[in-house]
């Protein structure tokens, strides 16, 4: 099976795709590489803007995956116009090339940021989506346009993931469990903003099994899962990112809590993606740190502004007038 991935050269694609190779997939990656690029030798590359690839491009391929786009709220309220080309437009034209190309399976990154603030309850994927800000307006549109493109024909797998944490070769501390470990290793403090608010928490490899699954799925198979680790409060998340520091380091962690208002707020099932997938997450809050703290050597120049999304996405608006359209988050 031939791949393509866009936007694979980003966070977490740098963790899949060696994955895919090891399980002898051929495997390409359309990317602007804006974070450099981590891929393995043997992953062919294609430098080359989303809406410049044609459908002559897309038909050496059986799937596609769109891993592009701008990657959380603080990017896409930075820039809610760019947020809405790269995360809406961006993914309905590529699903729709590769359909008309005759790929088999479109696989897409949505975002459990489409749920917005519900109530105290697990949301599944019949429950309605109803954000009110950018990024989850922008996730949600992009869901809507290539789920629309379902037929006997063309499989449409969208992944509403949990916010990804853990290490990965092209980095990020600008995640919330990731950017907790940061802190208290930089700063010896975890600042909880609302320790209330509700979570679900994905580990990067559990994200990279989720995509793996999507992609082994019977043909006939399309539609939304719920992809997590495990639903936490912010609160809880920082209790376990300092025991976990504590557990395995030498440094004294303190908590800072704070109570700001957090319109963001929500926890979901999984059990669609584990009936129907087969996705059984492996995943925790300490693993996710643990892993962190294994790979530390790689990354503790904490203050690099490669090492967050936004700071490069203003580096770009700064060169350029206008950021090309596969950046990989």
């Amino acid at each position: 099976m031939k791949i393509l991935v866009a936007g694979g050269a980003g966070y977490l694609g740098s963790v899949l795709i060696p994955k895919l190779l090891e399980r002898g997939y051929k495997v390409d990656v359309v990317d602007l590489f804006w974070f450099g690029n981590q891929l393995p030798r043997q992953a062919g590359v294609l430098n080359k803007d989303i809406f410049h690839l044609s459908v002559e491009d897309l038909e050496p391929y059986d799937e596609v995956i769109f891993l592009a786009g701008l990657s959380n709220d603080p990017m896409a309220e930075y820039s809610p116009s760019q947020n809405f080309i790269f995360n809406a437009a961006a993914p309905a034209y590529l699903g729709y090339i590769a359909k008309m190309a005759g790929v088999k399976r479109y696989i897409y990154a949505s975002s459990c940021s489409v749920y917005g603030y519900t109530e105290n309850k697990l949301y599944d994927e019949t429950c309605l989506a109803s954000s009110s800000y950018p990024y989850g307006i922008s996730k949600l549109q992009g869901e809507q346009a290539v789920i629309q493109l379902i037929d006997k024909d063309f499989s449409v797998i969208s992944l509403r993931k949990g916010t990804i944490s853990g290490y990965s070769p092209r980095m990020r501390l600008d995640l919330i469990i990731n950017t907790m470990f940061k802190s208290a290793m930089k700063d010896r403090t975890i600042n909880v903003n609302n320790p209330s608010i509700w979570r679900p928490i994905l580990s990067i490899d559990d994200a990279a099994t989720a995509y793996i699954r999507a992609i082994e799925a019977n043909q006939e198979i399309s539609g939304i899962f719920n992809i997590a680790s495990g639903n936490y409060t912010v609160g809880e998340v920082g209790d376990l990112v300092k025991s976990a520091v504590e557990e395995r380091s030498s440094v004294r962690v303190n908590l800072a809590i704070k109570h700001v208002q957090d319109f963001r707020n929500y926890k979901v099932s999984t059990e669609k993606a584990a009936n129907v997938l087969s996705f059984h997450p492996q995943g925790n809050v300490k693993s996710i740190v643990y892993s962190l703290i294994d790979n530390m050597e790689k990354f503790k120049d904490w203050d690099n502004p490669k090492y967050s999304n936004i700071q490069v996405f203003r580096n770009i608006e700064n060169t350029i007038e206008r950021p090309a359209l596969v950046g990989a988050a």
